[in-house]
């Protein structure tokens, strides 16, 4: 069983937390994140740390209790620091730019890709690399989801939009037959 829950969320510098019933309010400059926890969990702000406590003794409290304070500190990470997702465009003749609020994708399709960027992202496109940076774990990380559904690695040549890293197994080609 997962105790993550019991881990206090530390609240970093610059960072104001409020508590408005049941939502949890996290501020910094402009920037403004609320949680809502429809009252599943308890809590405290004590000083630089927000703790949260189980409603219930069931499995479902137990989830619950760990789940808002995973979500809260992604928010309290991605107003500190953001988060970023990198794609590596491989193929010949495939691009990608940056025209306003709008990514230009060529990939080798018979047009071209316009994907509108969501507000509060930032999408940075260096020769074959895509960098995308956010404040918001689960819009950065669906973000480069939907950009890399576009056109997948294939397994042949490795042409297509991968994460940066991520390891593609590559197939053997067509072999001929035996020969009698």
């Amino acid at each position: 069983m997962s105790r993550v829950g019991k881990k206090p969320v530390a609240i970093e510098k610059g960072i104001e937390v409020t508590v408005d019933g049941t939502v949890i309010v996290a501020k910094k400059n402009k920037l403004e994140k609320r949680l809502e926890t429809h009252g599943r969990v308890g809590i405290a702000v004590e000083g630089d740390s927000v703790t949260f406590t189980k409603v219930g003794n069931d499995k479902t409290s137990s989830a619950y209790w760990g789940t808002y304070r995973a979500l809260f500190n992604n928010i309290i990470i991605g107003l500190d620091k953001g988060f970023t997702k990198v794609l590596e465009i491989n193929g010949v003749g495939y691009r990608a730019a940056v025209n306003g609020n709008v990514l230009t994708l060529q990939l080798g399709y018979s047009h071209e890709i316009n994907y509108n960027i969501p507000e509060g992202l930032e999408i940075k496109v260096d020769k074959n690399v895509v960098t995308i940076t956010g404040s918001d774990k689960q819009v950065v990380g669906q973000v480069a989801a939907e950009i890399r559904e576009f056109r997948p690695v294939e397994p042949y040549k490795g042409k297509g939009v991968r994460y940066a890293g991520e390891v593609v197994i590559r197939k053997a080609g067509k072999s001929a037959g035996k020969k009698k």
